[in-house]
Parts: C-alpha cells; structure tokens; sequence
C-alpha cells in the first residue's frame, strides 16, 4: 500500500491570498487555512466500505476547490489504503508530501522495552504492515520536505502495524515573508491499541519526545510553525501535560476559549477545557518577523454545515491570521508578481508570480 507520490507546484504557478496593506504601509496581513483530518482510510478487514466514503471526501474537497472554497493546506491521517490515496489524488492539489513510507527505515530503539511483556498477538510484530498514512496537499508550493518513523519500541499494539511518524512540509506563501512550517502526526493510540495503559502511555511519552526532537532538527523558527494533527490526547491529563511540557506551541481549542473576541469559533464545544476533549489539533507559534494566531475555528465533516460524517473522525478546519511589518520582514520564499495597491488600507490579490520567480526547489 502506498502513499501518493510526493509534488509541488512552482512559485510561478501559484496563485496566493489576499494580501492587506495598512494605511501608511507599515505593516501587512492575510489569512490561510488549514484543516486537519483522519480520513479513517483502513483496508479491509479492518474496515468494510470505506471507499464509498473516501471517494466522497475527496469528491467534496475537490468542488470546494472548485469553487475557491477550500482550505489553503490540508493535513491527513490515515491514507492507508488504495482508495484513500485515490481520494487525495481527486481532491486536485497541486503540491503533496506524505511519508513516512512502509520501508521509512525506524531508528534503533534506544530506551528499552515499554512496561509488561510484549503482545504479538496484538500486532506488535515486525515488519509493519503499512505506512504512516500521513500526507500534506496544498495550493502553496513546498520549498523542502521531510519525516520520520517513530523509534521501534515507540510503539504498542495494534499501531505496531503502521509505521507511524511525523510529515514535515516548509511552504511558502506568495508575497508573504519567508515560508511556514507545518507538521503533522498520528500519535500512538488508548484503548484501541489493546494493550494495558502504562504500555501505551509510554509509547506515546517516546513518541512526543521524538516528535520535538524532530521539530528542532527541521523547524526555523523565524518562520511561523503550525502542527496538526491526530495527537491521541483525549481524556488523558497523564498523555496532554507531558505532551505540553515539550512543546511550545499554544493550543487553537485553549487560545479561542480564553479568547472569544478575537476568535470565532463555529463549533459546538461542550466544555470549558475542550482542548483537553479532543484527538484532533492544531498547535502554532509566531514567527521572527511574521506573527500567526487562529481568528477562525469550525469544523468540517461533522453532520453540519462543513458536510456529512464520513469519517470516524471529524475534521478540524482553523483560519489564521499572519501579520508582519513590512520593512524589517525578509523577501518571500515566493516573490508577488505586479500588483496595484490602493491610496489608503486595501487588499490586494496576489496572482502568479513574474516567470523569473524561483520555483520550488527539492521535495
């Protein structure tokens, strides 16, 4: 089973957001989303009829882009099977990254056996049975990529049987200064990777230290960052607070909630500490020169305005806002062609860039 093959669009190709200029033009301001979604993309057996439901998820995403609906940058888990690679491929998205593969090579593991004995009937077996399932589409171009597979012995029952890791995209925005980096993950799983809890929560400790480490070797941090993803935090203050503990990172659900005039939320949340309710998040932190904070949080895929369920999960759809002083921020990784700006605080739309742009360079 294989992941689609990783592409991007070129800088000169790529259309970008609206861009705002303030009154003297000191400073700028645009806006991207980004949704993130476990598409439940599982084989048979381990599902029945999903492709009916993929094709369907991606038969949806790709008349919203049709129609200049769509979110700018998606995140997916679980792209497992055929027909889940299949629906990514019909959602029409001009750059994709995905990986850790099947053969993704996992490191050594490096800190012993996790706590009780090992459950091989519970999947903990070698070699995995599939990939990550984790891909990146976008509208922007990717200037690098890169992943990596979770340790062997980061891993408890049944998601032994998926080579589970982190994606990591760097994407550049046109006219916007510098580029973002984004990652997602699929983290280790509660109860239903069917072993005892003091099992699987080690893994999932490993698992976030793997990932943080992996944020540092990849990230530039003059660059704003955004993670998403299926983090399996859930219900579970022993997985959140060691999760928190190693990344920086503000939380959308808790920012919006202690925040309600500066972000719209259009999602039922039940409770006060929702991002402690959640498997699906989204994380950020400001750049150097280019700030980000969510304005925008509402789902998609969730039996209500963003679309049927077609998933076990629901999609997590976030609206940023980037914001940058216009003379000390660095050129864009992706240059705006001619554009007119208004006298006073007007948009203006970045279309494609001059061909002498750069394009995007190595995926």
């Amino acid at each position: 089973m294989s992941l689609p093959a990783n592409r991007t669009i070129d800088c000169a190709d790529a259309a970008g957001p609206t861009i705002t200029y303030s009154a003297d033009g000191a400073s700028a301001s645009t806006q991207i989303d980004v949704l993130t979604y476990n598409i439940e993309g599982l084989p048979f057996p381990a599902r029945n009829n999903r492709p009916p439901y993929l094709r369907e998820i991606g038969r949806r995403l790709e008349a919203l882009r049709e129609q200049g609906h769509a979110p700018d940058i998606i995140v997916l888990q679980e792209v497992f099977s055929p027909a889940a690679s299949s629906a990514v491929e019909a959602m029409g998205y001009p750059s994709l990254v995905s990986g850790p593969g099947i053969r993704t090579r996992q490191s050594p593991n490096q800190q012993g056996s996790l706590p009780g004995r090992r459950r091989i009937l519970k999947g903990e077996i070698r070699p995995n049975l599939t990939n990550s399932g984790l891909v990146i589409a976008t509208s922007y171009p990717v200037v690098s990529s890169d992943s990596v597979a979770y340790a062997r012995g980061s891993c408890a029952g049944f998601d032994c049987l998926s080579n589970k890791g982190a994606l990591f995209a760097e994407i550049a925005i046109p006219g916007v200064p510098g580029a973002i980096d984004l990652y997602t993950t699929h983290m280790q799983s509660q109860g239903s990777s069917r072993v005892p809890v003091e099992r699987h929560s080690e893994a999932h400790r490993r698992q976030a230290q793997e990932l943080s480490d992996f944020a540092k070797s990849t990230g530039n941090l003059s660059y704003p960052t955004i993670m998403a993803g299926d983090f399996n935090l859930r219900n579970s203050d022993v997985r959140y607070y060691a999760f928190e503990r190693r990344f920086p990172l503000q939380n959308v659900h808790r920012f919006c909630t202690e925040r309600p005039d500066e972000c719209d939320v259009r999602q039922d949340w039940e409770h006060a500490d929702q991002w402690r309710r959640e498997q699906n998040l989204q994380l950020f932190l400001p750049g150097q020169f280019v700030s980000v904070r969510p304005i925008r949080a509402q789902g998609m895929f969730d039996g209500g305005p963003g679309g049927p369920v077609l998933s076990d999960h629901v999609g997590f759809r976030v609206t940023y806002e980037l914001t940058w002083a216009t003379r000390d921020a660095p050129p864009p990784v992706c240059p705006i062609g001619a554009a007119v700006r208004g006298d006073r605080d007007e948009s203006v739309q970045v279309g494609r860039t001059e061909s002498t742009s750069p394009g995007a360079v190595g995926i």
